[in-house]
Formats: C-alpha cells, structure tokens, sequence
C-alpha cells in the first residue's frame, strides 16, 4: 500500500487527552489521511498507522530495529502488502545538537536525509522551555522546522512545529513531485521521526 494522492499540507495534530502519544493527521481540506499511535511501556518503540480515530483498521507499523540508544534506527512496514518499505536511522552523538537523520529504502540503500534546520532555535526552544511558567509558552514562538533533502540534493519536504500549546501541532509540506512509494517512505519516516523529536521537546 502507498500513500498517494495527497493534498497538502498534512496536519499532524495531537491529541492531548490521551497519555500514549497519538496524533490525527489531515490533509488541507480536513479530509482523514491516518491516525498514529504509539504503544505505551515499550522498551522499544512501537507505533501503529491507523486508517483513522476508530482504530479499525491497522495500515503501517514502525518499530525500533534495537534497544533504545543514540544509534536506533526504525523499520517501517506496510502491514496491507506485508512488505518492507526501509527504515529510519537516527544520526547518533550529532543528534543531540541538531536533529539529522537517514531515511533508507528496503535494499538499504540510503534515499534521502532530514536535517534540522536550525540549531539554535532547539537550544533556546530547551532553555526558555525550564523557566516556570514562560516556558509554557514556547510552543508559541520558538518552533523548528526540517527539510527532507534526496541523494541528488534536492529539498523535497518541509515539516513544521507550528505555533501551539504544548507543541501539538506539526505541518508537512512537499517542495516538489515524487515517486509515490518513495513518498511513502519519506511520511512514515516523518511520522516516528516527530515522535522523537517532540520527546526531546
């Protein structure tokens, strides 16, 4: 199964009244695209794609390849076709300043990287976001931003934290036109990839 025909931007949006990390995704019209949720006491991550809020029907599941550790890396798999579409690998000791990770495709082979655009706005997002009470504040000037680049250097994705209270709200855009299984790809990669990035905070 692909995801395909998609109108963006996409809105992934959190749900706050859950304690596991679950979020809605829509598209620009507010039409459904899937609901993620990510299983609770897990030593390892797990995370289950969902047609939708029902939970009816299981579409993709993402899950840690190892323990979790400054090197795990993210297999992601279409549930529908039972098939491999590659994984997610997070770029170690470089990760604790600058969000930089390698999206790979199911021969392993490296497709595309997501970097974090800006570094400081992590440091001042983190250090304003301990002061009691303004750092509660944060979520609404103090937002990264990723780009999705390809082996051939071009920017295919954008993905936004837009401004929210407690940071529930990301949007991802598409710069250019791309091959529907490599989209794929590239949004499962996005989704567990804001999972870990919303954690760091």
């Amino acid at each position: 199964m692909v995801l395909n025909n998609l109108n963006y931007p996409l809105d992934f949006k959190f749900k706050i009244t859950t304690l596991s990390s679950d979020f809605n995704i829509t598209d620009k019209n507010g039409n459904y695209v899937a609901y993620v949720r990510q299983k609770m006491f897990k030593l390892k991550e797990d995370v289950i794609v969902f047609n939708d809020e029902s939970k009816s029907k299981e579409l993709f599941r993402i899950k840690a390849n190892k323990w979790i550790d400054f090197n795990a890396s993210y297999s992601l798999n279409d549930l529908i076709e039972n098939k491999n579409f590659g994984r997610l690998a997070r770029k170690g000791m470089r990760s604790l300043w600058k969000a930089s990770y390698d999206i790979l495709d199911a021969n392993d082979q490296p497709k595309f990287k997501v970097q974090e655009d800006s570094a400081w706005v992590r440091f001042w997002d983190s250090f304003v976001g301990e002061i009691p009470i303004i750092g509660m504040f944060t979520g609404y000037f103090l937002n990264p931003s990723y780009t999705v680049t390809g082996i051939d250097g071009k920017a295919y994705f954008k993905l936004k934290k837009m401004p929210s209270f407690f940071g529930r709200r990301f949007q991802l855009d598409r710069l250019i036109d791309i091959d529907d299984e490599e989209e794929s790809l590239v949004i499962l990669s996005l989704l567990m990839m804001t999972l870990l990035e919303r954690a760091r905070g």
